[in-house]
């Protein structure tokens, strides 16, 4: 099959699946595919404004999904995220960064980086952003985004024309290219993962363990370390927890050395929580394990949580 024809014939079609499935999640990048169409629109073969319509139509009906999975689901949303993303889980932490820093304004320019995407769009909707802002300001950055490259493009039409003639004789060649530069993409990117985990390879205590020994009686210093916009969408702690989000515990003193110490957070990877424990041991807090699963496992077992300041609710 011929790269160039088949994109002639499909490529509408191509572009607002390509766009739809990377602004999914899926890591899948689009902007050679955008880059391409624009060409192909420089030549006088696609339609410029129909491209860069699409592709924005794409955008925002993946993100809207997400906004309102973000609204309905809350941080479960992006513990799903931070489960099934190739980034590591600091990708999700520097877009909560961004987002607690810059809110709204911050949708114009996340698209522009891989994975923090689906990862802005659901905690517009945890925050309870207001529809018509988040469709202002989500439509202005897919317009960014698809423009850029689009135009990118169109402007140097003329300079990838040979390159896309080349590729009309050689299409095959290019297809299993193509196929293999994406499958060493997603291959580094899971290797990355996987790295950064065992990285962050500590031991773990299992939610059903933790019951065990606080319902026994056990002298067990537990502390929520998830970030405050994570504790903001999800007020509840386990009982007897010591709120100090992640970015506060490098500097608390109150951190107790003469007992166990549970640390959790809320991404099922206990990225954070693995990153704390790491740096508590290095302080001479020898017995602390970060909660397998985080938060939510606790919550999803039916054990009991607390309203922060609150009293007990299960």
């Amino acid at each position: 099959m011929d790269i160039i024809p088949f994109l002639l014939l499909h490529g509408y079609t191509l572009l607002f699946v390509w766009v739809f499935a990377e602004t999914m999640g899926l890591p899948i990048p689009s902007v050679p595919l955008l880059i391409t169409v624009g060409a192909l629109a420089g030549a006088g073969q696609m339609n410029l404004y129909l491209c860069i319509g699409l592709g924005v139509c794409a955008a925002l009906v993946s993100d809207l999904f997400w906004y309102f999975m973000g609204r309905q689901r809350g941080g479960k949303v992006v513990s799903l995220i931070c489960r099934i993303s190739l980034e590591p889980d600091s990708c999700v932490r520097r877009t909560e960064n961004m987002f607690a820093r810059y809110g709204a304004r911050s949708l114009l320019i996340t698209k522009f980086f891989p994975g923090m995407s689906a990862v802005s769009t659901p905690l517009a909707g945890m925050t309870r952003m207001r529809l018509p802002r988040f469709l202002l300001f989500d439509s202005l950055g897919a317009i960014s985004w698809v423009g850029a490259y689009t135009l990118l493009g169109y402007i140097f039409s003329r300079e990838l024309d040979r390159a896309l003639l080349y590729a009309m004789g050689t299409g095959k060649t290019i297809l299993v290219l193509a196929a293999g530069g994406l499958a060493l993409y997603v291959l580094r990117k899971y290797a990355l993962r996987r790295r950064f985990i065992r990285e962050l390879f500590v031991a773990r205590i299992t939610p059903e363990e933790l019951k065990r020994k606080l319902d026994a009686g056990e002298d067990i210093a537990i502390i929520d370390v998830r970030r405050s916009r994570d504790f903001e969408t999800d007020p509840y702690i386990i009982p007897g927890a010591l709120r100090i989000p992640s970015e506060q515990l490098e500097s608390d003193p109150d951190v107790p050395h003469d007992r166990e110490v549970v640390v959790y957070c809320s991404c099922p990877t206990e990225a954070s929580s693995a990153r704390v424990a790491i740096r508590l041991q290095q302080r001479g807090v020898t017995r602390v394990r970060p909660l397998s699963g985080g938060f939510h496992a606790w919550k999803d077992l039916g054990y009991p949580v607390k309203l922060a300041g609150g009293r007990q609710s299960k």
